[in-house]
């Protein structure tokens, strides 16, 4: 054997096994999410900076075990189940309360953290706000709540609206709740509000078309994590078919959807990570109360205002935070 050769096979084997070791070691976090890992990148990403606030980073001193369910909400039970059986440390339930109740009901020791719009004192998830009580804490978004602003806003934008398209997905547990403050506030102002409902994203196409078909002039779309994994195909259905709508965060204006309002999709997982890192460092879930926001963002699409021949007005444009032009 060849010197050079030789060495470099000694050199192999006096190096350090210990980080494989390691490897195996670490912490492990469950992050579970009913959509896709392709649109909702970022979310992760924004969960990873949370988390490296708290000091820890995927694959140096800590691991995650990503699940995804690819718009298939009925895959949430066994992936959680799955994530227990592995011994995770802690599991992320994000993406809605039924990532919540998928993870409530397959342990009630491992610390949970949830992402989601509805109360989780309503949907039994927390005893109360402010002390958890339980193995689950999390973000409290109440985005789900926000129907009557975001038509408010939409009107006021685009008054000639008579028929606003409700984009939902009824196995939401918030989708009845929306619904009902939708019809009932667009009712109110003499106009009609039609659900378009979808489950997966294979229902989506089918409720687009009967959107189509019913003759809406405009668009809500829900607080939903399929609506928001979707929300390209539903921003390029708006502008096909000449919609104002608004969307339930930002990411739907930034793609080209006239108006956003809520708080930051963003700032909620950011969140989430940071409270994963703290039960990590050995915080007790049952005592760290429930996080919600205390901004909302309300971004204007100039861009799509133009190609719809609408005009800002004024007032709506002094309370924006963001305006795309």
């Amino acid at each position: 054997m060849r010197r050079r050769a030789f060495l470099s096979l000694l050199g192999a084997a006096c190096l350090p096994r210990t980080p494989a070791r390691a490897q195996q070691s670490l912490p492990v976090i469950g992050f579970l999410n009913p959509v896709s890992s392709d649109t909702y990148s970022f979310l992760a990403d924004a969960f990873g900076r949370g988390l490296a606030k708290a000091g820890f980073v995927d694959g140096r001193n800590v691991r995650i075990e990503y699940r995804w369910g690819g718009g298939d909400y009925g895959r949430l039970g066994p992936m959680a189940s799955d994530l227990v059986s592995r011994g995770v440390s802690v599991i992320a339930a994000t993406g809605d309360i039924a990532s919540a109740r998928a993870a409530q009901a397959a342990t009630r020791n491992i610390p949970t953290v949830f992402t989601i719009g509805g109360n989780p004192v309503t949907h039994g998830l927390v005893a109360s706000l402010n002390r958890p009580g339980g193995n689950i804490t999390g973000v409290y978004l109440f985005s789900s709540i926000m129907s009557a602003k975001r038509l408010q806003l939409l009107f006021e934008f685009a008054p000639h609206i008579s028929r606003v398209g409700l984009f939902m997905n009824p196995d939401n547990f918030t989708a009845e709740a929306e619904q009902k403050e939708a019809i009932e506030f667009t009712g109110a102002t003499g106009r009609e509000a039609i659900p378009v409902n979808a489950r997966n994203p294979s229902e989506l196409e089918a409720a687009l078309g009967l959107a189509g078909r019913l003759g809406i002039d405009s668009y809500l779309t829900a607080s939903d994590p399929l609506i928001l994994d979707r929300r390209g195909r539903i921003i390029a259905f708006g502008q096909q078919n000449r919609l104002p709508g608004i969307g339930f965060v930002r990411q739907f204006s930034v793609g080209g959807t006239l108006l956003s309002y809520g708080p930051s999709i963003v700032w909620m997982y950011e969140q989430c990570g940071e409270y994963v890192g703290a039960i990590l460092k050995g915080a007790k879930v049952a005592e760290l109360p429930v996080v919600q926001p205390t901004d909302f963002d309300f971004a204007i699409n100039l861009r799509t205002a133009t190609a719809l021949g609408l005009t800002a007005p004024p007032s709506l444009l002094t309370q924006a935070t963001e305006i795309i032009d």
